[in-house]
């Protein structure tokens, strides 16, 4: 009886022909099954002819053969449908074989021919003779030896997140949870669900964010540990949505509720640090109401008590807390923490805050309010004196200089410009009618546009200011007995200030519309602080000096950097135009303006 074997060269037919047209006969491919191992429905095996041999896998219609053993190890299988890609990562090709028969079970040890030199494969090199073992029998006593993670770290080989595509079909990655958000609800037209996300790093420091919904949330959510390392498989990669994502990576990944997620015992643990790109506090005028989330450091100066503030969206509470940080550039500004920040490393910082810690933060978003300010989200990450070159560079400054220095906010000591996101007051200019005759600006996200207006009328009857706090400028009321509470500071105070909250009607030669001033744009244009404006209203019996300060600000020209959004009132949509900055007219740079647009319409 003729021994069996594989067809001589059948690795070299395979490579010569990698995309076989199906309606032509193939030639004789028989080739021996060796390293066979699963991977997930499929499995994956080394072709070798006794030359050469060739890495691939059995498609998912081939599984039920495998483990029923009809294919087994070493054993030998006839290619009757395959192609062959080429793995840009490893730099090799790679076998897919999608129909075969099986011709025999495994043999009695892998089949190596005399040493040929050839260019089509890897060239074989002796090895120990195995016994020969069915996929069920490895499997077994893969799953009866070996603790999950570990069985995962030998099966499978281990990428680096910076080789992860939406195109690679199987991987592991082994990584440490560097930040975990909380679980959250969503609502939208398919209905309502659960999400969170966790950001994900590797060994080398890449890192990505993962994403899970509904099932999978429920499934991970307790089984990710901030800190812990992990082997996964089975995820998905997509683009990032850079609106969204948190983190420097081209990529974003999904798990669903068949990922494979097993931690990481008993191993060398490795520990990648974490990757921030901080933005100093003076230059985070730039980011106001952006898309891109930042990344700060700073010296704690001050930690506000938590308070309880009730959500619109669904009438929740949710715990708040206000600390103010400063760094070398001696401006410092607020950072509001949500949630269980507030009440976990908010409440740590307050314990320790006559030692002035030192905090990195990761992920905020930077508002307009105050001029400017950070506040956390689910995502945000939180290291208090972190040991990194940056916190130590810190504390010298703030130890041999920073402590005595004089502070001011970044907001208040910024320029109109700088708050109003960096943009010159002659970039996206535009007259008032371009803003009120488009009924979709603001729909989807606020607008920033440049006018020049003059301010036609202030009602002198509106409510034009607000009680605030004298720390915090935030809302007070009056208080039981005597002074006034501060809900934001958690105190009672024997005195309060004024600022602005009011709306003056503004011209060009377009048309008119209304503007939302608030207290350093308002100042900017009436000439005189809320108080000193109460101070004239005030005086007995003559109401002329108030009224005459208001009649002093109209017709004045001015240019404006507003923002416009459009909000929805008892069920009726306004579009409200709010003044981000303020700035007098520079009569030599608005001419030199007007000359450049002349030109462009002279050009076009």
């Amino acid at each position: 009886m003729a021994k069996l074997m594989p067809t001589p060269d059948a690795i070299s037919t395979i490579l010569a022909n990698k995309s076989p047209d199906e309606s032509v006969e193939l030639p004789e491919i028989v080739v021996q099954v060796s390293d066979l191992i699963p991977r997930g429905k499929s499995f994956m095996f080394t072709a070798t002819d006794g030359n050469a041999k060739l890495k691939g896998m059995l498609s998912s219609r081939l599984g039920p053969q495998v483990t029923s053993g009809e294919i087994q190890n070493l054993g030998l299988i006839r290619v009757l449908g395959y192609s062959v890609n080429f793995n840009p990562n490893l730099s090799e090709n790679y076998l897919l074989v999608t129909k075969c028969d099986v011709v025999s079970a495994a043999l009695e040890a892998e089949v190596k021919n005399e040493v040929k030199k050839e260019d089509v494969g890897i060239i074989l090199k002796p090895k120990q003779e195995m016994a020969s073992k069915s996929v069920a029998q490895i499997v077994h006593e893969q799953a009866g030896n070996m603790a999950p993670s570990a069985r995962m770290a030998m099966t499978r080989r281990v990428h680096p997140l910076v080789s992860l595509n939406p195109y690679q079909g199987i991987w592991t990655i082994k990584v440490r949870v560097t930040s975990k958000g909380t679980m959250r609800t969503y609502k939208n037209a398919r209905g309502e669900g659960y999400v969170f996300n966790v950001e994900l790093t590797d060994e080398d420091g890449t890192q990505i964010q993962a994403t899970m919904f509904n099932e999978a949330a429920k499934k991970f959510f307790e089984k990710f540990e901030l800190g812990k390392v992990y082997y996964i498989s089975k995820g998905s990669l997509r683009v990032a949505n850079k609106q969204f994502k948190t983190v420097q990576n081209d990529y974003e990944m999904t798990l669903n509720e068949y990922s494979e997620v097993e931690e990481a015992s008993n191993e060398a643990a490795f520990v990648p640090e974490t990757k921030f790109n901080f933005v100093p506090v003076d230059m985070l005028g730039p980011h106001v109401n952006g898309k891109e989330l930042v990344d700060v450091i700073g010296v704690v100066q001050n930690v506000s008590p938590t308070m309880s503030i009730r959500r619109k969206i669904n009438n929740e509470s949710i715990p708040k807390r206000d600390i103010t940080i400063a760094d070398d550039t001696k401006k410092t500004v607020v950072v509001a923490l949500w949630g269980e920040l507030a009440t976990s490393v908010g409440q740590q910082l307050l314990d320790i805050a006559d030692q002035s810690p030192i905090v990195a933060i990761k992920s905020l978003k930077v508002g307009d309010f105050q001029g400017v300010s950070l506040s956390t989200l689910s995502r945000s990450t939180i290291l208090v004196n972190p040991e990194s070159p940056e916190a130590k560079k810190l504390r010298s400054w703030y130890d041999s200089e920073g402590r005595g220095a004089s502070l001011a906010s970044v907001g208040s000591g910024m320029s109109p410009l700088a708050k109003s996101g960096g943009r010159s007051m002659y970039s996206d200019r535009v007259t008032l009618s371009h803003i009120s005759e488009d009924p979709s600006l603001g729909e989807d996200k606020p607008v920033f546009f440049s006018v020049k207006a003059f301010i036609s009328s202030i009602r002198p009857d509106q409510a034009m200011w607000y009680r605030a706090c004298k720390t915090c400028n935030k809302k007070v009321t009056e208080a039981i007995g005597s002074g006034y509470w501060c809900e934001g500071c958690q105190k009672n105070d024997e005195e309060c200030s004024l600022r602005y909250i009011s709306v003056a009607r503004v011209t060009d030669v377009s048309g008119e519309t209304y503007l939302s001033l608030f207290n350093d744009e308002a100042e900017s244009v009436i000439g005189c602080s809320a108080d000193e404006l109460d101070r004239l209203k005030s005086q007995d019996g003559d109401d002329n000096k108030f009224q005459q300060k208001l009649k002093e600000a109209t017709w004045v020209p001015h240019l404006f950097r507003v923002s416009v959004t459009l909000n929805e009132y008892n069920n009726e949509k306004r579009k409200r135009i709010t003044a981000r900055a303020v700035a007098p007219v520079d009569f030599a740079a608005e001419s030199r303006f007007l000359l450049e647009e002349i030109s462009k319409m002279k050009a076009s």
